[in-house]
């Protein structure tokens, strides 16, 4: 059996991707895989180094969300993209080709469907992405990770599974992401990520918050600022004579385990990418959610309100947010450990740990015809 996975440009559709692949590897051994993303994109520096075969498809980018004239060159030059994936499918002859996000995604997707191979899209957020919504017309099937996105495409070839969750995050365990971090049992943990590149608003905020935690330490602080954000952070708690040797607040540029990180963590502090958000809830961290306000169709904000809405989160709006309201809406969470107990469980009934193996079963049986 031959498959090719597209997604790329963000971190947020390729790691879906290398999940679903690692997912069908272990129920089709025999399966062959291609993954199609652009030079410029993460993926191609972070799926060969998983071991899968790579091809590029070069594109300029994806439409303007108004009308310009420049989207009339790259429609021209996405139909050329078009004819390229073509040569791609006829090289690989693949049974079946499924794509998980990016504009790279369309023209290798929409060769596929004219070719009557079989494919399949999964749409992560709340709020349907541009190239999804063009798609969603062409190929065979639809899985989407929240049931918000469930009216953005034809219903009866659409399905609700919920986002793929990497084995690592559903298997680390509390106490040894505890051992790691050399954090104590005896005080919640509070993790805190804007994400690979950090969250500017978030980290400012946060300054405040982390001075006042050294002074009264009701909890225990892992700071992922983000490798771009992280020498400001750290001078600016340093101009203010914060002790970095403390050992309940830990301040680092980026997580490799950030599987152990949410595995021990008690409340996050998040934007709401819906990747971060499928493994929040896999594992049932109650959050205070931030949504990164210049995502595409403002997306993220639609995601977390999907968290808001059955008491899994609390949600500040990046306009609205500063150290005083991040630390106020802390200290009340972490004062009142029954109401963190019911966010957990409340994110638990959103988790879909299973989705993984869900698409997976779905892409196989297109794959048989």
């Amino acid at each position: 059996m031959k498959i090719i996975v597209s997604g790329g440009g963000t971190g947020g559709h390729i790691y879906p991707a290398l999940t679903l692949i690692d997912a069908l590897k272990s129920k089709s051994a025999g399966a062959e895989f291609l993954y199609v993303g652009t030079e410029l994109g993460l993926e191609a520096d972070i799926v060969p180094k998983a071991g899968i075969n790579f091809t590029a498809l070069n594109l300029e980018g994806g439409f303007e969300r108004h009308f310009t004239l420049e989207n009339f060159r790259r429609a021209a030059n996405a139909i050329l993209s078009v004819k390229r994936a073509g040569k791609i499918l006829e090289k690989f002859q693949p049974d079946v080709v499924v794509g998980t996000g990016g504009y790279v995604c369309g023209p290798i997707l929409l060769a596929a469907s004219l070719k009557k191979i079989p494919t399949l899209i999964q749409e992560q957020n709340a709020v349907a992405g541009i190239t999804n919504k063009i798609l969603s017309k062409f190929v065979t099937k639809i899985a989407v990770g929240s049931e918000l996105a469930l009216k953005n495409f034809p219903a009866a070839k659409t399905v609700y599974t919920g986002n793929p969750i990497r084995a690592e995050v559903l298997k680390a365990k509390r106490e040894d992401g505890l051992a790691e971090f050399g954090f104590t049992e005896n005080l919640p943990v509070v993790l805190i990520s804007g994400g690979s590149r950090g969250a500017r608003a978030i980290n400012n905020a946060m300054i405040e918050v982390l001075l006042a935690a050294e002074k009264n330490p009701v909890a225990q602080f892992l700071h992922v600022t983000g490798k771009g954000e992280f020498d400001s952070v750290t001078q600016q708690l340093k101009d203010a004579g914060f002790n970095f040797d403390n050992p309940k607040i830990k301040v680092v540029p980026y997580l490799y385990n950030m599987p152990q990180a949410m595995a021990m963590a008690n409340l996050a502090v998040f934007r709401a990418g819906a990747t971060g958000l499928a493994e929040l809830t896999a594992r049932g961290v109650p959050a205070i959610l931030i949504p990164y306000p210049f995502a595409a169709e403002n997306h993220q904000e639609f995601n977390a309100q999907a968290l808001v809405k059955v008491g899994a989160a609390r949600m500040i709006l990046n306009k609205d947010l500063n150290a005083e309201i991040l630390r106020a809406t802390l200290d009340e969470l972490l004062a009142k450990p029954d109401e963190l107990q019911k966010m957990s469980e409340a994110s638990l009934t959103l988790g879909r740990p299973q989705a993984a193996d869900e698409i997976a079963d779905l892409i196989l049986a297109l794959a048989a015809g």
